[in-house]
């Protein structure tokens, strides 16, 4: 199934409910750049893109998900419109050192200029120790499901967790909203860095043929 499809446009405002059609179709945004492909060429091999999302009417935290809650239960959870300041653009440039390819060089590669209404509303989960930013995550909103754009933590405090923690905390926020999905992005068929989204109750992947199924726990092949 391979190299079908690789699309993209450049939109500068969608409804929620448009933009709960472009998730269910595969598509994802960076800023006004929204794009889907269902391959990928990685390690010098062709690989297939599996578009992932939790449906939340099955969601519930694993015994080690739920460890992290009292793990950070003395942070500061702030949520609000997002907007892109010195502290989040410091906080930026330390988690990418973490990254050895396809290094981002700015958030701007993943927000608009208004990111909290272009191309769509988007909200930022921050966490704070002792008044201090050490994670923050971006969060898309439509009307029946949520979105994850980018997440980046300190890496000084990479013991807390952090990457995964402020993921489960934008799936809380999301069935607060009374939101049916919330969308991972995308990992790949075979094993890689992005293997961290597949481990979620109620994970569902996306076929390529217009069908979301439940993400088997031996993996999904689609054979070529």
């Amino acid at each position: 199934m391979s190299g079908l499809i690789n699309e993209q446009f450049d939109c500068y405002f969608v409804t929620k409910g448009v933009l709960d059609i472009l998730l269910a179709g595969g598509w994802r945004h960076f800023g006004t750049y929204f794009f889907r492909y269902d391959s990928h060429l990685k390690d010098e091999e062709i690989v297939n893109v599996l578009p992932l999302r939790v449906n939340l009417a099955k969601s519930m935290f694993s015994k080690s998900q739920k460890n992290l809650f009292k793990k950070n239960e003395g942070l500061e959870v702030v949520i609000r419109p997002t907007r892109i300041d010195d502290e989040k653009e410091e906080l930026f440039y330390n988690h990418v050192t973490k990254f050895e390819e396809n290094i981002p060089s700015s958030l701007y590669e993943f927000l608009s200029d208004d990111p909290d209404r272009i191309p769509c509303e988007n909200v930022e989960i921050c966490l704070y120790h002792e008044d201090r930013l050490i994670a923050a995550s971006f969060l898309d909103i439509g009307d029946n499901s949520t979105s994850a754009v980018y997440a980046m933590y300190d890496l000084n405090e990479s013991k807390r967790g952090l990457g995964i923690f402020t993921t489960l905390l934008e799936i809380q926020y999301s069935i607060q909203l009374g939101k049916k999905y919330y969308y991972l992005g995308y990992a790949y068929e075979t094993p890689s860095f992005y293997d961290y989204k597949k481990n979620y109750h109620g994970l569902e992947y996306y076929d390529w043929r217009g069908a979301w199924d439940p993400y088997p726990k031996g993996g999904v092949y689609f054979g070529v």
